[in-house]
């Protein structure tokens, strides 16, 4: 579902990533762990289309990046910890907006599916910038799976929420999950990113220096691994 080989960023003369190789397959949820500045955000902007790579090769649900970057779309859906909403609108008229956008068949349906499924559904006749920092969050994640993609990207999506938001949120990517989708997911809430996925990779030095599953964690927690990696 991703496949990526070979992979350099360069900005200037750094390489943010060098020579990164990653894949994952459907139905995996990959949590991508690293310290500040080790590329993460950039990988994932590059995974969705929003940056080029300098070298490398880079699909995502079969179609090649730079080149069919609009297929890609497509089949993607991604969630940062900005909402990009417009908060002018109504929870419903938002999500109508980028259902034209996809050009969804069944609009109404679908919208009142995707409110069901991050808990708006009261709410959908609310302006969104009536809306906590949660609730915002949970909307920008409907509005990510709209159009059922088969890949999800989440670049730190608890940043800035309270301890009630990120407990509503983990439901919903939860149920994100479960759907079969191919998800990956930045995170410094390593607690909650040990619940959610089933493999962790580290990022450091522009490459997936460690990957593990959740399975084979054995008695030690995410964090005493992670710990462990970044010091070995």
């Amino acid at each position: 579902m991703i496949e990526v080989k070979g992979l350099i960023k360069r900005f200037g003369l750094k390489n943010v990533l060098a020579g990164m190789n990653f894949s994952a397959i459907p139905g995996e949820f990959v949590v991508l762990l690293g310290p500040n500045g080790a590329g993460k955000t950039t990988f994932l902007r590059i995974l969705s289309s929003l940056s080029r790579p300098t070298l490398g090769n880079v699909t995502v649900a079969g179609y090649s990046l730079p080149s069919q970057a609009a297929a890609v779309r497509m089949r993607l859906g991604v969630v940062s910890h900005m909402p990009l909403l417009y908060g002018d609108l109504t929870a419903e008229e938002n999500l109508r907006f980028f259902s034209k956008m996809y050009n969804i068949n069944g609009m109404d349906q679908r919208i009142t599916e995707v409110l069901s499924l991050v808990g708006l559904s009261t709410r959908r006749k609310d302006m969104v910038r009536t809306f906590s920092r949660g609730m915002q969050q949970r909307l920008a994640i409907g509005r990510a799976v709209l159009h059922d993609p088969e890949v999800m990207l989440f670049d730190e999506p608890y940043t800035g929420l309270d301890q009630e938001a990120s407990e509503m949120l983990d439901g919903v990517l939860q149920n994100v999950a479960a759907a079969g989708r191919t998800v990956v997911m930045t995170s410094h809430d390593l607690a909650r990113a040990e619940d959610l996925g089933t493999r962790f990779d580290v990022l450091t030095k522009g490459r997936i220096g460690n990957s593990i599953h959740k399975n084979d964690l054995g008695g030690q927690n995410l964090l005493s691994y992670y710990k462990s990696v970044l010091s070995g």
